[in-house]
């Protein structure tokens, strides 16, 4: 499977409670956090779900 590597680039401040929890599960903290996930369809969800607070690189293998 391909990765991902996710980072917020917003602030969670002022989003609706589950754009703040969908961002809590992939483990973005803080603006600047970075995590590499494995690419799935649920991750895949989570990241369109918040698509307007993050960066993402794919990573390939």
């Amino acid at each position: 499977m391909s990765k991902v590597e996710v980072t917020l680039v917003k602030s969670l401040i002022g989003r609706r409670p589950s754009q703040i929890a969908t961002a809590q599960a992939l483990g973005l903290k803080r603006i600047g956090s970075k995590v590499v996930k494995e690419t799935n369809d649920a991750i895949l969800g989570q990241i369109k779900t918040i698509a307007h607070l993050i960066s993402v690189k794919e990573l390939g293998e």
